[in-house]
């Protein structure tokens, strides 16, 4: 698929929408609850997105019913107002000091606009930087599909919410943490964050050090207590803007918590998972 590049204003985190994109209402939560949703694929046949994103909706996508449809599909479709899609897409910040392009997962209904960023958002997520290699995140697709389905539910059960600060809302869970096993990609801790000793020395409570591999067993298999990190960031690669990381139970689809930090070196604070993260989160 070409990926669709959205040039995005930075507003405040007030809104439901994870991508920042427009406020949801509560009709379009409605509206998406009765239509079928739309999975848009690459083009590339081989992509690894692909088949974590069919084979994840086929396992775990239980809100709607669901179609796999094309880009060119796509194009032609998003105009209907009874569909919903779910695509990747490519997401900008004008005001962020480097133009570094993030990937999204994007829930929206469809609607006649020109713009896909006009298109009514549902739940948008971020997935990666968009220059990071598949592996380095397909393996939690299962997990990030889940908790939109959660999300969404949430906020369709609870409209208030939809007008405050949902991250807010999520991190009160950030307390919750402690009383599970915490897992973490060695690559997406900060990189002076990674040895055991001082991540215990923030964090006083169960951590493990494990690999994609596990943190996707984990999902699979809703291990109840397991809360892995998602962890995006630039990886190595050349632009290096935000570090979004988010906490996610593997069994409940549940977000623990939700920061992100602008990536300097003269602060201290580079790529992934930060000291002052872990004491966040083990604030007793």
């Amino acid at each position: 698929m070409k990926k669709t590049v959205i040039i995005a204003l930075l507003i405040c985190f007030s809104i439901s929408s994870f991508a920042e994109r427009n406020l949801v209402r509560h009709e379009d939560i409605k509206a998406f609850l009765k239509s079928t949703t739309y999975v848009v694929l690459e083009d590339n046949p081989i992509s690894g997105y692909n088949f974590k994103i069919k084979e994840s909706v086929e396992k775990s996508w239980k809100i709607t019913p669901y179609k796999f449809i094309t880009s060119k599909e796509f194009e032609t479709m998003r105009s209907d107002i009874d569909k919903s899609f779910l695509v990747l897409i490519q997401m900008k910040f004008d005001k962020d000091k480097i133009p570094a392009v993030y990937n999204f997962i994007s829930l929206s209904m469809g609607a006649a606009v020109k713009k896909i960023t006009d298109m009514p958002d549902v739940c948008s997520v971020p997935l990666s930087y968009f220059s990071v290699p598949e592996d380095n995140y397909i393996y939690k697709i299962e997990g990030l599909i889940r908790f939109m389905q959660a999300h969404i539910k949430l906020i369709n059960q609870n409209p208030a919410l939809i007008k405050n600060n949902i991250f807010d809302y999520y991190n009160k869970n950030t307390k919750e943490v402690k009383a599970k096993e915490l897992w973490v990609v060695e690559n997406d801790l900060e990189k002076t964050t990674r040895e055991l000793v001082k991540i215990r020395k923030n964090y006083s409570y169960t951590v493990k050090v494990v690999t994609a591999d596990n943190i996707e067993k984990a999902i699979a298999e809703k291990n109840p207590n397991v809360i892995y990190l998602h962890k995006v960031g630039p990886d190595g690669t050349r632009l290096q803007a935000r570090c979004y990381k988010i906490l996610l139970g593997a069994g409940d689809d549940q977000a623990y918590y939700f920061d992100y930090h602008s990536i300097s070196k003269s602060d201290g604070e580079g790529d992934g998972f930060l000291d002052s993260d872990f004491k966040k989160v083990g604030r007793k």
